[in-house]
């Protein structure tokens, strides 16, 4: 991926010099322990609640000690995050809308977030309360040496991913799902979550087009990279890693065939109109 020259982002928080939060065990533990296996559930359904709004935007922090990897992994995020700023300014001011920009929280271990406590275990996520994407840049060793998903477009694929959740907030579309799923079965609350998903899986697809388009940054198997990940963190992938089986009904991120599919359908047409997941149920995923 060409990313050396892109703009960087003003919109990183970098907590990484400061101390981690201390929580008891309990459900709470529980609960994350089990939503270790998924990566970038939504965290206002699994997150522990009981410890503050999390809100640190005015705080300080001291300076983080980082390798030179570190520092290079840092200032790639910067810059994926510029460019799917300059994207969806774009695709916003096409639609007579206004884009407002999410910040971007870089962490070592745990946080805290307006939507409550999480660990680095829960991979990546997006906080719709404070409209901020967390990561633990360690995560990324674990997408290359545990999940099998090298490379440097699969990091920004994971990036695009969130800030697609960011563009549902602002839509409305998120706000729509959380209040179906609170009125159906817990079945039927999943097959929403994964819907969900999928969705932020096309946006993140049409990022990658219109990015591609207005600044070239693909490089010879970068799409290849990308379609990898997707793959290999679907449920089922990820329950047959953890369990040794797999269980459908609860899946909530949907399958790796799903996950490449709508990643792919995004990708290669750089259309919102094609990433209508909600189908099913009329407008939901309008605006």
């Amino acid at each position: 991926m060409r990313w050396q020259l892109g703009r960087r982002s003003e919109n990183v928080e970098d907590r990484r010099g400061m101390s981690a939060p201390v929580v008891g065990g309990g459900i709470g533990a529980i609960v994350l322990a089990l939503v270790a296996m998924f990566l970038g559930v939504d965290p206002s359904i699994i997150l522990d609640q009981g410890t503050g709004s999390g809100d640190n935007s005015n705080s300080s922090y001291p300076p983080s000690q980082q390798t030179a990897t570190e520092k290079q992994e840092a200032d790639f995020v910067s810059v994926v995050l510029a460019d799917t700023e300059d994207t969806w300014h774009d695709i916003f001011r096409r639609m007579g809308r206004t884009y407002t920009d999410p910040k971007l929280v870089l962490f070592r271990g745990s946080v805290e977030s307006a939507c409550g406590y999480a660990k680095a275990a829960m991979g990546p996520f997006y906080c719709p309360s404070d409209q901020k994407v967390y990561i633990d840049l360690s995560f990324y060793q674990q997408l290359k040496n545990q999940l099998n998903a090298p490379g440097d477009f699969a990091q920004a694929y994971v990036i695009a991913h969130e800030v697609g959740h960011h563009v549902q907030n602002l839509l409305g579309i998120s706000e729509k799902v959380q209040s179906v799923r609170s009125q159906v079965s817990e079945q039927q609350a999943n097959q929403l979550s994964v819907k969900l998903e999928l969705q932020a899986d096309c946006l993140a697809g049409v990022w990658a087009y219109h990015a591609q388009q207005t600044r070239q940054i693909l490089e010879p198997g970068d799409t290849e990279e990308a379609l990898n990940a997707a793959s290999q963190i679907g449920d089922d992938r990820l329950q047959e890693r953890a369990r040794g089986y797999v269980v459908p009904d609860s899946f909530t991120h949907g399958s790796s065939a799903q996950r490449v599919t709508w990643f792919n359908r995004g990708l290669k047409t750089g259309d919102m109109g094609y990433c209508n997941t909600f189908a099913a149920l009329g407008n939901l995923d309008k605006p």
